[in-house]
């Protein structure tokens, strides 16, 4: 039997990033949850999982962040995609900014992105034959590093019957009975990998739109779940709970948050059957999702490139609590298909979810059992809005079968990518000095050869804050005064030091203003003030 190669010997990677849209931390088998998802099960079985990796706490300001490195004001995203006119809120990537993708192109990588961009600019649903799609504003993948590109440069839409969809650098239209959102942009980065093992590495960027809201669904996979959820939301999240307490993935076993206080109890839901399907229907996204995410782990196994590859997946935030009634924010999409058909935009107890006429969210109640064990959701900086796990398998470069609990941010993925791949960072692109990346490898960690403990980490949206450092977390809500937590004791925050600890209070918070202000954060009313009456998708 040989010895395995060296390091040195090995070739390039092949690396696969797969980013899924508004999962909740528990909402996978391997994290506790009931939703049948083998195959990202199964990919953690052969890998590491991160049960401490952070996102930004929504859509494009992580992704800004995945792909650049930066903390997603540096990197010209710190709300949304709305063009704002300052430099941390342009609502697309600077010029200052490299993208993953550019930088391996630079270093010899084919660069594949499907899925969902959104992070070039903001459009408006309802009038996709106004957009100006590739100019200043609203950059697209292949002018930012990617060689062929398949999926929707906004936030959400139709599974079944999306308004605009891109392939490479055109708009092409959906005319096939039996399009499905899910499938159609893993059929594609399937065929831009090929059929054979390439002899070039290549980087694919798979982003799901699933489960991001609208709850849409083919039939037969919500009958897998149409009995599932009767027992309501706080059964379920118990049920959850325990059994993520037994997975020994967390160090210790935390105590469940509370019910969200503006979340009702299920025992006085008026419309039980109607809220169980809609988390039914949630469930079948998923579940496809993870059928998805199969065939293409199948794929690289059937042209020898299994062994070859670096696999990463994670979701860019929380489960969301979005109602799509609470600000009119729904009524901005489309109110009709492609063919003319009516669109019953809201959640409506009288009718079904999880058809192409219907527009439906799942709303605070099963938002809150996505998140099981953690507080709030998708744009808080509680651990419910910004906490996910981190699946990474690389056979025969990472060890199979641990679980880490060291800390680690979506900043960090660009530099472990680069430092897997050999990738040399450029100083400057496109006559632009690029700034120096946040994050750092996790490369070392990742392979059992060191720890994390001791940087901080920040984050802002929306006017919510925080900061941790090794096991203390200092997190405010909008609104509300400073919250310090021992992430070690208490990651479910629920036992508030701060009238306790003002010492700690004070360091971390005068941390924080330090990288606020080095990033270009403006206080929440600045930026409200700016967005107006305009709308941003999440």
């Amino acid at each position: 039997m040989n010895p395995p190669a060296s390091p040195a010997d090995r070739p390039r990677p092949h690396v696969v990033l797969i980013l899924v849209d508004d999962m909740g931390f528990s909402d996978l088998g391997v994290t506790g949850g009931e939703i049948r998802t083998p195959f990202i099960d199964g990919l953690a079985r052969e890998g590491v999982v991160l049960s401490a990796m952070y996102n930004c706490g929504r859509c494009c300001p992580t992704r800004a962040s995945l792909l650049t490195g930066l903390y997603p004001h540096k990197a010209g995203v710190g709300h949304m995609t709305a063009q704002l006119s300052l430099p941390a809120y342009q609502g697309h990537l600077r010029n200052d900014t490299a993208t993953v993708a550019e930088v391996l192109r630079l270093n010899g990588y084919r660069t594949l992105m499907a899925g969902k961009w959104h992070v070039g600019g903001d459009f408006q649903p309802r009038d996709v034959d106004s957009w100006t799609v590739g100019d200043v504003d609203h950059p697209t993948p292949l002018q930012r590093g990617f060689e062929r590109y398949y999926g929707t440069l906004y936030g959400a839409g139709s599974y079944f019957a999306p308004h605009h969809m891109m392939a490479d650098d055109r708009r092409v239209l959906v005319e096939a009975d039996d399009f499905y959102m899910t499938d159609a942009v893993t059929d594609q980065a399937i065929a831009m990998i090929g059929s054979a093992a390439p002899p070039q590495p290549f980087f694919l960027y798979l982003a799901f739109t699933a489960p991001h809201w609208p709850l849409q669904a083919p039939r037969d996979d919500i009958a897998r779940y149409e009995n599932a959820y009767q027992g309501g939301w706080d059964k379920a999240r118990v049920a959850r709970h325990e059994r993520l307490a037994a997975s020994g993935l967390f160090r210790r076993p935390w105590a469940l948050s509370p019910r969200d206080p503006k979340a009702g109890a299920w025992e006085d839901s008026p419309h039980k059957d109607w809220e169980a399907m809609r988390m039914a229907v949630y469930a079948a996204m998923v579940d496809r999702m993870d059928r998805c995410v199969g065939r293409l782990l199948d794929h690289l196994t059937s042209i020898g490139a299994r062994d070859d590859t670096l696999v990463m997946f994670l979701s860019d935030n929380g489960g969301c609590a979005k109602s799509l009634d609470e600000d009119g924010f729904a009524l901005s999409y489309p109110d009709h298909l492609p063919d003319g058909r009516p669109i019953a935009i809201g959640n409506r107890p009288g009718l079904r979810p999880g058809g192409s006429q219907t527009f439906m969210s799942y709303g605070r109640c099963w938002s809150n059992l996505s998140n099981t064990p953690f507080r709030l959701h998708k744009s808080w900086v509680h651990e419910g809005g910004i906490s996910t796990p981190l699946i990474v398998r690389w056979p025969g470069r990472i060890p199979a079968g641990r679980a880490i609990d060291d800390p680690a941010h979506v900043i960090d993925l660009m530099p472990t990518i680069l430092d897997a791949a050999g990738a040399t960072m450029p100083r400057e692109m496109g006559g632009h000095a690029l700034q120096t990346l946040d994050g750092v490898s996790l490369l070392d960690p990742l392979a059992g050869g060191g720890q994390l403990a001791g940087r901080m980490l920040f984050w802002e949206h929306g006017g919510h804050r925080a900061a941790r450092v090794g096991n203390l977390k200092l997190v405010r809500e909008r609104g509300h005064p400073w919250e310090l937590y021992d992430m070690d004791e208490d990651r479910t925050e629920l036992s508030d030091r701060a009238p306790n600890c003002g010492a700690d209070v004070s360091r971390l918070e005068a941390a924080y203003d330090d990288w606020a202000a080095a990033c270009g954060v403006e206080p929440w009313r600045v930026v409200k003030r700016r967005i107006g009456a305009g709308r941003d998708a999440s």
